[in-house]
């Protein structure tokens, strides 16, 4: 049921209202006494609000409600108010037609293995604590939207204030707009009307998707450029040149920045080794994750670990929150860009390798990657199996693995040259292409 990064999938084939009221149901049936619940725009957002909140009132939870927020905002709710857990209505980077829950502790944290399956338990085997007539659990609404934006004003320090055009395609990212506008930036949006459907693009920002941001912030000459997903968990950066800055570069500019001798910095298997150079720079070592925001998260949490990113777009510093919050990554890089000169050379700076990303679509992606494992085996030593199937070879490295959020099984390949990186790609992507046929048993998976 559960996937890397909760509950999710298409409405009315696998997210439904039932399903959404279990899962309320089962949180407050576990020991959730107040629990906080948001969603994003989608437009089946508000339908799932109310069956979450109705299940765990309906086991005695006392339920705040704030409404629509980006998830940031619901997750780290749940520490400002107190509250013994958080639910968060969204598909995150997902089409319009998804929807899902993703659930937080009272950090704000996302959920562990552990309490995943307890959930997951309770709600398969309708194992549930109702409360009697009046032991009902209460609904009230609070706001929290100005507490993270005077979260977002503290946390960094702008004194140069920079030209940044933020595209919230139509998603719950309006935050960094006003936080920054806050800092003395000169901001504009792009498609800032929150609207389920996200008519201006889709939801996952994709340097195809953001193109139109891309030529706003040349054209304008911004400094530089922000784009959210729908949640605005994620956050993905243009610089002035209009160009999206890759994911491991971003995070390396990060890293770098975050770690000093001695600390440790979290990223996933699927992560290039230059993070792992900018980093030794300052003294600092890596440590890798399954993929998911989760895990970098459950390291974060771990002694001397500063910081953890994801080459998606999901950014964590430790010390602030244990929750990857889009508007604080946004915030942080203007900070950088403030301080240190064009965001183009930041990234300049980052010693790369050609990486190839790509992958197949498959309705069973588990069956897939069973199939793949064995020829793998059978031609290369020492797999990495922590997370998919890596494997390390003289020129460089690639990876099979199922996606956790979408049918798909994702291709990762890096090498010292493009050479060698396009010939490992094309052959981890023949291997996984020519087993991606479905199979006529159903997948049990």
């Amino acid at each position: 049921m559960f996937g890397t990064s909760g509950v999710r999938g298409p409405i009315g084939a696998e997210i439904t209202a039932d399903l959404t009221l279990s899962l309320g149901r089962a949180l407050a049936s576990e020991g959730a006494d107040l629990v906080v619940v948001g969603r994003d725009a989608r437009t089946s957002g508000e339908m799932l609000e109310h069956a979450f909140i109705a299940g765990a009132a309906e086991c005695g939870a006392d339920v705040i409600r704030i409404g629509t927020n980006s998830t940031p905002t619901i997750a780290r709710s749940a520490e400002w108010l107190g509250a013994d857990a958080a639910a968060a209505i969204t598909a995150s980077h997902n089409p319009p037609t998804d929807n899902g829950v993703k659930l937080w502790t009272s950090s704000g944290r996302a959920f562990g293995r552990d309490r995943r399956e307890r959930i997951e338990r309770r709600v398969r085997e309708e194992e549930y604590e109702f409360a009697a007539w009046d032991g009902i659990g209460s609904i009230r609404e609070r706001d929290t939207y100005e507490r993270h934006r005077e979260e977002l004003r503290t946390s960094v320090d702008i004194d140069a204030p920079l030209s940044v055009v933020v595209g919230v395609g139509n998603g719950t990212g309006r935050l960094t707009a006003d936080a920054l506008a806050d800092l003395g930036c000169e901001v504009s949006t792009l498609n800032g009307q929150r609207d389920g459907r996200f008519p201006s693009r889709p939801s996952e920002p994709t340097a195809e998707a953001i193109r139109p941001l891309r030529t706003h912030v040349e054209a304008v000459g911004a400094d530089l450029g922000i784009a959210h997903d729908g949640d605005a968990d994620r956050m993905v950066a243009v610089d002035g040149d209009g160009r999206v800055v890759a994911g491991d570069t971003l995070l390396s500019v990060f890293a770098r920045e975050a770690a000093t001798d001695g600390d440790r910095i979290a990223v996933p298997v699927n992560t290039s080794l230059a993070v792992d150079d900018a980093v030794a720079e300052v003294g600092a070592d890596v440590v890798r994750t399954r993929v998911g925001d989760t895990f970098v998260a459950e390291r974060c949490a771990e002694p001397g670990v500063v910081f953890g990113g994801e080459p998606s777009g999901a950014w964590i510093w430790s010390g602030e929150t244990p929750c990857p919050d889009g508007p604080l990554a946004a915030c942080k890089l203007v900070e950088l860009v403030s301080r240190r000169g064009p965001l183009a050379d930041l990234a300049d700076e980052i010693d790369g390798y050609p990486l190839r990303r790509g992958s197949v679509s498959t309705d069973h992606k588990r069956r897939v990657l069973d199939r793949v494992e064995a020829p793998l085996r059978a031609e290369y030593e020492g797999i990495d199996d922590r997370d998919g199937l890596r494997v390390e070879t003289d020129n460089g490295w690639f990876l099979v693995r199922a996606s956790g959020t979408q049918p798909l099984v994702r291709v990762t390949a890096e090498a010292r040259t493009d050479a060698e990186a396009d010939g490992l790609f094309e052959e981890a992507m023949a291997m996984v292409e020519e087993r991606a046929d479905p199979a006529p048993a159903p997948d049990r998976t």
